[in-house]
């Protein structure tokens, strides 16, 4: 039987990872409907961290936190036995603005604080933190107070949320958050490698894009330098030059240097949760996308990730998206056998938000024909129910959108050498061991809009 593994993001503003698959699974099973098709949703750090982990298995657990400028708001985190995933975009980030104003200077995490203690407080021991979508610049000021840490001005008063509230700062109290997370072992899907303050640096960076003009970026980024050498004198040691410090407004920087967390990137973590090495073990085909594949993609997104994790098994990847700005040979080189486009399908954009579903499964009905072996124990779909470009006979190259030559992927011995050699090559997080993140019934969160691509 032929296997069939979707393991797509999601289409940003448009469908969450799980309504793509499922999108692509009915195209397929149109033209192939006795061909095995799995969905697994993925995300790759960001919105939609907590879904995967869902899909996979995992619980919601709800909770209500204090929203980026301290309104409650309702969000979960997902928990398998002592593991719990949290996602700081659903609490502390740019879509949970009110009224999507930003508030650079006062925006803060505290609310991701506020859910990693209600996980800790239930009981988990390994938190996975995925970190994009921050609306705040507060060098994780919020979430340290969240978890117990006394933030003092010079008269012994608590200096407030924000980011420009830390240049008022005299003394920190940690003792409360280690007594808490002791025993605690933090991961943080991270996908920057950007330090804590400087040209580089959170507020230089990331502060225009939650809202802070020039001026504002000199102030944050100051107050963040002062944080820091607070942050040194408590701890004895001085980490705002590490690599990934400067995510999530400074989320990064907090969590290393006060939490002893450890720094990941956010696919990989994701690719973890969902037992992704296991899945795709016996595939034929697996399909993955998101919105836009574009030279971002290349670098940490969830697509290709799941291109190179599965390109260890020796298994083809085709990729679906909105739109495609990568030649063939930057796919190739990626891992990728072809990619699909809606708007080679459907020019007017206005169309593909307004039928992406249906699109999506035209996509899934090419791919199959053009993928897949041919099913002759099936009944052969009729013309009034296949798209007018597609027929069930072997298409030429020219159907394909920024096709790749098709003996470039590995098959048969080749690809029974390369799974034979995956367990090798893939990275594996002891703190997710995969025997305790079972498949299990199909879940997940719709996730909001974030207006900000990255946005952290």
């Amino acid at each position: 039987m032929t296997r069939v593994l979707i393991a797509s993001d999601k289409f940003k503003g448009s469908l969450t990872a799980a309504q793509v698959g499922a999108a692509v699974r009915a195209g397929i099973h149109r033209i192939r409907p006795c061909a095995e098709v799995a969905v697994v949703p993925i995300a790759d750090g960001g919105d939609g961290t907590v879904a995967a982990a869902m899909a996979a298995g995992f619980e919601a657990v709800l909770v209500t936190a204090s929203g980026p400028t301290g309104e409650p708001v309702c969000t979960a985190y997902a928990r398998r036995d002592d593991i719990a995933v949290v996602e700081l975009a659903d609490v502390s980030g740019l879509v949970r603005l009110p009224g999507g104003k930003f508030a650079p200077l006062t925006a803060t995490s505290r609310g991701t604080g506020e859910v990693i203690a209600a996980a800790t407080d239930a009981g988990c021991r390994r938190v996975v933190l995925g970190i994009g979508g921050s609306a705040g610049t507060d060098g994780g000021a919020g979430l340290l107070a969240a978890l117990g840490a006394r933030l003092l001005d010079a008269d012994g008063a608590e200096i407030g949320d924000g980011g420009a509230a830390l240049a008022r700062l005299h003394t920190i109290d940690l003792a409360a958050v280690r007594e808490r997370l002791a025993g605690v072992e933090i991961t943080v899907a991270c996908d920057v490698d950007n330090p804590l303050t400087g040209p580089r640096g959170a507020a230089a960076v990331y502060g225009p894009q939650k809202g802070a003009n020039g001026d504002q970026v000199a102030e944050l980024d100051s107050a963040l330098t002062h944080w820091a050498d607070c942050v040194a004198a408590a701890t004895g040691t001085d980490l705002r030059d590490r690599a990934g410090a400067g995510a999530a407004g400074g989320v990064g920087f907090a969590a290393v240097a006060v939490l002893s967390a450890r720094l990941c990137p956010g696919i990989e973590l994701v690719l973890q949760l969902v037992r992704f090495a296991e899945r795709v073990a016996d595939a034929d085909l697996v399909v993955t996308g998101e919105g836009a594949l574009d030279e971002q993609t290349l670098y940490g997104k969830a697509p290709a990730g799941v291109a190179t994790a599965a390109g260890f098994s020796g298994v083809p990847v085709v990729a679906v998206c909105g739109r495609n700005t990568l030649p063939a040979n930057r796919l190739h080189e990626a891992g990728f056998s072809a990619a699909y486009a809606l708007a080679d399908i459907e020019p007017d954009i206005a169309r593909c938000f307004a039928e992406v579903e249906l699109l999506l499964e035209r996509l899934g009905m090419r791919i199959a024909a053009e993928h897949l072996p041919p099913d002759h124990t099936a009944e052969r779909p009729s013309a009034e129910h296949l798209p007018p470009d597609l027929s069930t006979e072997q298409p030429s190259v020219g159907h394909l959108s920024s096709e790749v030559a098709s003996d470039q992927v590995p098959t048969g011995p080749a690809a029974g050498a390369a799974r034979a050699e995956r367990s090798s090559a893939v990275h594996r997080l002891p703190e997710v061991a995969t025997d305790q993140v079972p498949a299990g019934h199909a879940a997940g969160v719709a996730s909001a809009e974030r207006s900000v691509a990255d946005g952290r």
